[in-house]
């Protein structure tokens, strides 16, 4: 179990993240990222290698698959919005991609 972010820590953790392309979702204290792929089988991989990450950190993302693209969204349902667990699996996700 985890704390959701307090604001300092959002201040601090945040603005990388919506550097490099994730955004708050209106409505939910959750953020959200797509990210497109060169082809399908790509997006497959890369969704398996975030899973293994998720699984191991027992925090498992929103998504969704449509051919080349992936839809993500992270929050902590167990703290009713973002903790420090959305920020970690998020740069995780960006540095699956390298």
């Amino acid at each position: 179990m985890s704390d959701q972010l307090k604001e300092r820590d959002r201040e601090k953790e945040l603005p990388p993240l919506f550097d490099a392309g994730w955004e708050m979702v209106a409505g939910r204290d959750a953020i959200r990222k797509t990210y497109e792929f060169k082809s399908f089988i790509d997006a497959w991989g890369w969704m398996t290698r975030a899973a293994i990450w998720a699984e191991k950190w027992n925090h498992h993302p929103e998504w969704s698959n449509v051919y080349n693209r992936v839809e993500v969204t992270l929050t902590s349902h167990d703290v009713n919005g973002l903790s420090l667990r959305d920020v970690r699996l998020a740069r995780k996700m960006d540095r699956l991609l390298d």
